[in-house]
């Protein structure tokens, strides 16, 4: 790695822009050179949410979560 952290680039920032709720908080993270797969740029957003937004978020996450795990599951009693 060339001079970066081991956890690579972050910066924490609050984000007021088109579609986004005022105050919102923006975690960016930049994958270092040495940990990136095949050499592909890498970065993660992750922006957090609070209240009645999240408990939506979390729903949403959890129906996803539960089809990739069937999807899974039915592929693996085809092998």
């Amino acid at each position: 790695m060339t001079g970066s952290s081991p956890l690579g680039n972050h910066e924490n920032r609050i984000v007021n822009g088109a579609g986004i709720g005022e105050n919102v908080r923006v975690i960016s993270y930049n994958v270092p050179v040495g940990d990136r797969p095949a050499g592909i740029k890498v970065r993660f957003k992750i922006r957090i949410a609070a209240g009645k937004r999240a408990r939506e978020i979390d729903a949403r996450q959890a129906k996803a979560i539960m089809e990739v795990l069937q999807w899974q599951r039915q592929q693996q009693t085809r092998q």
